[in-house]
């Protein structure tokens, strides 16, 4: 099928129900000839619930039984599958998605991204985030947890609040943030991608502009990799503020485990990626916000060779103590001279994060 023959989908995504659905009534107002799709969890009972509706009113409202109630059980076993069988009728001009509360629009785009044929009639037209411009400091920096907030999640849902949102913003075509200020909009803007739309309320968009497609995948993927290599846009004003800290030098693995708090703590947004002595050819993945940080492996490097970038958002007056942090944490030139930039080594304290070290294989693609 012609990708300009598919049905053009809207995903409105969101960590709180109220502006999820005062965008979606929005959208459906703007696209009478469109269907609405709403999918809720329900993880006391372990129940998904579907409901189809558009202009002349509820087509289906279904509960199904999930052996697990969470949100990639839910993008898997239905999202998806509903989205394409609605987009296969030709029924409707397009679809709006309503995610269960919590689900990145990442996880629905990266299925038919990396798996067209799952669903050949339909294409992402739009990733739209509803938030509450009242608190949204507190919900992209705080340090609030998902089941804190009494949000539909299992309770071993460890997700904070602030990640999630973080990340949706980042991934975002969109924004819509309801009673939003101009701290607020500088905040976003300085977490959103740079030709990300920010919007105060649903009335100052069009929905009709999203249909012919304002999502590029491979674009939005480039701006929330961990890698990233080119230059950020530069930020003059506004109360927040981005720190872009880049090195082609490692950190140091103790120094790092001694310094993760400083340099991770506090009402922030922070992601990127770094590299050890230790294991010279993994990818470590940078990911903090509201003084939460993981690290985590990814692939190797590139040809282009290994990189430490962490990128911070904040709107605090720690930005000299962080940037203590991040370089005490890199090799010094001491140690460059003494030992080298790759070392062989059997441990290095960070395996319950990155897994063994692989005793340095790969060694001879940067010297």
């Amino acid at each position: 099928m012609n990708p300009h023959d598919r049905v053009p989908v809207v995903l409105v995504s969101g960590i709180a129900d109220a502006p999820m659905s005062t965008v979606t009534a929005a959208l459906q107002w703007d696209l009478p000839t469109a269907v609405a799709v709403r999918h809720e969890i329900d993880p006391a009972r372990e129940v998904l619930i579907r409901t189809v509706s558009d202009a002349d009113g509820l087509i289906d409202r279904v509960e199904i039984d999930v052996a697990h109630a969470c949100v990639s059980c839910a993008i898997r076993e239905d999202v998806v599958p509903t989205l394409e069988r609605l987009a296969a009728t030709g029924s409707w001009e397009a679809i709006i998605a309503h995610l269960p509360v919590s689900a990145e629009a990442t996880q629905v785009c990266r299925v038919l991204g990396y798996q067209p044929d799952a669903a050949p009639h339909l294409r992402i037209a739009a990733a739209l985030v509803a938030l509450e411009g009242s608190t949204l400091r507190t919900d992209l920096l705080g340090d609030d947890l998902l089941v804190e907030r009494g949000l539909p999640v299992r309770d071993d849902d460890l997700r904070g609040v602030a990640e999630t949102a973080s990340a949706m913003v980042e991934y975002a075509d969109l924004v819509i943030a309801h009673d939003l200020d101009d701290d607020g909009r500088d905040l976003l803007a300085a977490i959103a991608r740079p030709d990300a739309r920010v919007a105060g309320s649903a009335s100052e968009v069009d929905a009709r502009v999203l249909l012919p497609g304002v999502h590029r995948h491979d674009h939005s993927e480039d701006w929330v990799q961990a890698v990233r290599r080119g230059p950020l846009p530069t930020r003059t004003d506004g109360k927040a503020w981005v720190l872009d800290f880049s090195s082609e030098r490692p950190f140091h693995p103790e120094r790092l485990q001694q310094r993760i708090e400083a340099l991770g703590r506090g009402h922030r947004r922070s992601r990127g990626c770094f590299w050890l002595p230790s294991r010279p050819t993994q990818v470590c993945r940078w990911d903090g916000a509201g003084g939460m940080v993981s690290i985590g492996p990814e692939h190797v490097w590139d040809e282009a060779g290994p990189l430490t970038r962490i990128v911070i958002v904040g709107v605090d007056d720690d930005r000299e103590k962080l940037a203590e942090a991040f370089h005490s944490c890199l090799l010094t030139d001491a140690e460059l001279a003494e030992r080298g930039r790759y070392w062989e080594v059997a441990s290095d304290g960070l395996e319950p994060w990155l897994g063994p070290v692989r005793g340095g294989i790969g060694i001879q693609e940067w010297s």
